[in-house]
């Protein structure tokens, strides 16, 4: 029989905060600076326990930084907009 391996929790934790980065639009910064530690944290303990949740992490990662870059890019529209009145 094959062994199922447990899935890291801080991978799944990292890909929730990830998607929710891109989707809530005040809170996005926030929430992607915590998933990219999250996954930081999860990849450095899946190399060191083997547990499943790799993928996951890499996803929870590009998710965060990619909902950190759009909230700061709506940010800084934000403020070019509101200096050019």
């Amino acid at each position: 029989m094959v062994e199922k391996l447990k899935t890291n929790s801080k991978a799944v934790v990292s890909l929730t905060l990830g998607i929710l980065s891109i989707l809530i639009p005040a809170m996005g910064m926030l929430l992607g600076i915590i998933g990219i530690i999250f996954s930081k944290i999860a990849k450095e303990e899946i190399e060191n326990t083997n547990e499943a949740g790799s993928g996951l992490a890499t996803s929870g990662m590009v998710c965060s930084i990619v909902g950190a870059v759009i909230q700061l890019f709506l940010v800084l529209v934000g403020i070019l907009s509101f200096h050019s009145i």
